[in-house]
């Protein structure tokens, strides 16, 4: 005999499914961390399509030289950030406390960079190393906690994260048509400069053959006047 599940049953378990299998989704991330220095400033460099949120979520983690391990936080630190493109247009400068959130949209296309410095003055680095900078950096991502947090019951929570996922989607699909450009701008200059070779390497050969020429007139023309031929 075969068993039928009941529709409230089969709807509850589909909707957990879906929660969890959102859940993972959304909550996938790329973070990472470096070491800096005594007033030393690291940048990095993101390509980023245009009209484009960008967030920034950072830990400054002080050395301890007593534990010789870095502290949890580092009380009294703050981090300076600074966002530029290539044409040298400000996006970001700002002053933030040891942990934080920063914030900043594309105006264009293109490489971003993104630099961070401690604003400390007396450290007690060890191996030159006094501050640890944890970076988590999201490409075209809006804070889906606080909406989740206001969400009353399941359906709306699940309505946040589909809605959410549809932006990252969005995301990929604005990041596929950048990337497709750089393609085409990359083939259309790859083709230009072949051709710029080709024509250059004909210029080349003609070059080569009329001053094979000449000399050849130019011997004859000796050879003449001094009646050796």
């Amino acid at each position: 005999m075969s068993k039928k599940a009941l529709p409230g049953v089969a709807k509850a378990t589909g909707m957990q499914t879906l929660t969890f299998l959102l859940s993972f989704c959304v909550s996938l991330s790329t973070a990472f961390y470096f070491h800096v220095g005594e007033q030393e400033e690291k940048c990095i460099i993101e390509d980023i399509p245009s009209d484009t949120l960008i967030t920034g979520i950072f830990k400054l983690q002080q050395w301890d030289v007593g534990r010789h391990d870095f502290l949890e936080s580092a009380p009294g630190l703050g981090l300076f950030v600074t966002v530029t493109t290539y044409d040298d247009e400000v996006l970001l400068s700002k002053l933030y406390g040891p942990q934080g959130t920063f914030y900043f949209t594309s105006h264009s296309p293109g490489e971003h960079i993104i630099c961070l410095e401690s604003n400390s003055t007396r450290l007690m680095s060890f191996g030159g190393s006094g501050l640890r900078i944890h970076l988590d950096i999201r490409v075209g991502e809006h804070d889906l906690d606080a909406a989740i947090a206001q969400a009353k019951d399941k359906v709306n929570e699940v309505s946040f994260k589909l809605e959410h996922l549809i932006e990252q989607i969005e995301q990929i699909v604005k990041e596929q048509n950048y990337q497709r450009d750089r393609e085409e701008s990359f083939r259309t200059t790859s083709e230009d400069t072949n051709n710029n070779v080709l024509w250059w390497a004909f210029a080349q050969t003609l070059i080569f053959i009329s001053v094979g020429i000449f000399q050849m007139k130019y011997l004859k023309d000796f050879f003449i006047a001094k009646k050796l031929v």
